[in-house]
């Protein structure tokens, strides 16, 4: 799928928001940018013999696209949960995450995530002694505060720090993901720190290097389009009431615990009008392909459920647990109602 690197259309004069992660495709280099949600939980007090810096490299593995990507986390306890935001490992088929300057790195899994807000939370398998990231109060921001951002810059697996000022709090902005959707953001710490690509998940420290926001958008103006000519962070304190949830277990509307299942399926908008998810492709030995639906087909119910358009399909797949057995009734290209009984199977977050 094609990359969407630039948002939806801002206010007039208003420089365009974009989201920030690495991500490269076959041996090219692509821009995603994307928001950074910040979050933070009790965390395991720190010691001389603690690993590392609190901040990490996440890599992830994105096996239905053909490519990877990049971004970076905040470690929130010693045994390894590890904070990032949702975009930076939506559609991964593995993650890793390594530790800067340490030749440690771990298979990491998803705990769950909230796509709204673009908060995951992953645990690190068989972490243990790691540094974990001083967390401060991001209702004490101001304007004029000295600030700076710590992440992946660029991808390349070493932490760069990148020094601003706080221009504006409480402020809203609307970023698009790779996928071509969009989603507001409020109450967004703005910052002249100059965010890149890479950077998403990573702290925005004060002056007492206390996290008060996780480096999440930037405004990229008209001159160049690796220059943030602004960078957005989400509050800690928001994020951390987000991040509690996730890790306490509480699943809800936006919040998603465990796997996510997985149908197999790329779709789009029925070009006829007619209202439910058309099949694009298939993904080769998933429940979908396993079920016999093909390319062309219009699925307009699932798990007994009417579907009215692909988002509606994304979400009653989100709401089962891999390997549940439900149905999808679908239209195939030759008008034949057609019933097909599903096995769904673990896939990546979305």
């Amino acid at each position: 799928m094609e990359l969407e690197p630039y948002a939806t259309e801002p206010p007039r004069g208003t420089p365009p928001v974009r989201r920030f992660r690495t991500r490269i495709v076959l041996t090219a280099l692509a821009v995603v940018v994307a928001v950074a949600i910040a979050a933070g939980i009790a965390l395991t007090r720190t010691h001389p013999a603690s690993v590392g810096a609190g901040v990490v490299v996440i890599d992830t593995n994105l096996g239905y696209q053909n490519g990877r990507a990049a971004g970076t986390g905040m470690v929130l306890t010693s045994s390894g949960l590890v904070l990032t935001n949702n975009h930076v490992i939506r559609g991964a088929t593995a993650i890793r995450v390594v530790v800067p300057g340490t030749g440690k790195s771990f298979t990491a899994h998803v705990v769950g995530y909230d796509v709204s807000d673009d908060v995951a939370v992953l645990q690190a398998g068989g972490a243990s002694n790691l540094k974990t990231i001083p967390v401060g109060d991001s209702d004490s921001v101001t304007a004029g505060q000295s600030v700076k951002a710590l992440g992946n810059a660029g991808g390349t697996g070493a932490l760069r720090p990148a020094s601003g000022t706080v221009t504006g709090v409480d402020r809203g902005i609307t970023v698009s993901d790779d996928q071509g959707g969009s989603e507001s953001l409020a109450g967004m710490i703005e910052t002249n720190a100059p965010i890149q690509p890479g950077d998403s998940g990573g702290p925005l420290l004060n002056a007492d290097g206390q996290v008060v926001g996780m480096d999440t958008a930037a405004s990229i103006g008209n001159g160049s389009e690796q220059t943030a000519s602004a960078g957005f962070a989400i509050p800690i304190n928001k994020a951390t009431s987000i991040a509690q949830q996730i890790t306490h277990g509480d699943a809800s509307a936006t919040i998603h615990i465990g796997d996510t299942a997985f149908l197999g399926v790329a779709v789009e908008a029925n070009s006829d009008g007619y209202p439910g998810a058309a099949v694009a492709s298939v993904v080769p030995g998933s429940p979908a392909a396993a079920a016999g639906l093909a390319p062309g087909d219009l699925i307009t119910s699932f798990g007994g459920q009417t579907v009215s358009s692909p988002d509606g399909l994304t979400t009653l797949v989100a709401t089962q647990s891999p390997g549940a057995s439900t149905s999808a009734t679908y239209v195939d290209q030759y008008g034949t109602t057609q019933t097909a009984d599903l096995a769904l199977a673990s896939g990546p977050p979305r």
